[in-house]
């Protein structure tokens, strides 16, 4: 019995692909309304049937699109770092992994992110963004950073969550004018400001 993992056809990764291209290409001239299966498959240069074959519609296609979008991006990754004393430049290196995806895959975390706007993509990296906070959050206890600051745990996570996404739709929209490496430090000592200086020195709040 053969323990290996099932690839997925060839044939079917490239038609996906000749479609993400499409929908790309297409939303830099129309809004996403106006965005039918035929013009879709015309600039895809393949015909209805083969797309009937992998979407049911426009509408099942994003669906299906932000569901591999969160893949990639969870195993860009990795499981959220759990050890009570992480290691700054190992978290670092995540987000530069992180911010590299986007940067390899611009055009289309632009448009969907920036331009075009497409809700389900930017609701589908916010809940994952969120589950993944609560999960390095959680797995710490009262190690957490969030915990010896006082901070409630719901308002960083909102708070947190949002101003990555938010910067990166910035960056975006900006032609990323700044590295991967040098925005990743960047949000780190963003995110860190305030929370390393000695606890007798932080004001006591009341």
């Amino acid at each position: 019995m053969s323990n290996k993992k099932k690839q997925t056809d060839p044939r079917i990764l490239r038609t996906r692909q000749l479609l993400k291209d499409a929908f790309v290409q297409l939303l830099q001239e129309m809004d996403l309304e106006k965005l039918t299966v035929n013009r879709l498959t015309e600039a895809a240069t393949i015909n209805r049937v083969t797309f009937y074959l992998h979407y049911q519609d426009i509408s099942d296609m994003l669906d299906k699109m932000a569901d591999e979008m969160i893949l990639e991006i969870s195993s860009v990754l990795g499981e959220p770092e759990t050890d009570e004393h992480p290691d700054h430049e190992e978290n670092i290196k995540v987000l530069e992994r992180f911010l590299e995806h986007i940067s390899q895959n611009g055009e289309f975390y632009k448009t969907v992110l920036a331009t075009r706007r497409i809700p389900i993509f930017k609701e589908r990296i916010l809940t994952f963004f969120t589950d993944w906070l609560v999960t390095r959050i959680e797995s710490r206890g009262e190690a957490s950073f969030v915990q010896k600051a006082g901070i409630q745990q719901e308002i960083f996570i909102w708070y947190d969550a949002a101003a990555i996404i938010g910067t990166i739709e910035s960056w975006l929209r900006n032609d990323m004018p700044y590295t991967p490496a040098f925005l990743a430090r960047q949000f780190y000592l963003i995110h860190t400001r305030g929370f390393d200086q000695p606890k007798d020195e932080r004001r006591e709040t009341t």
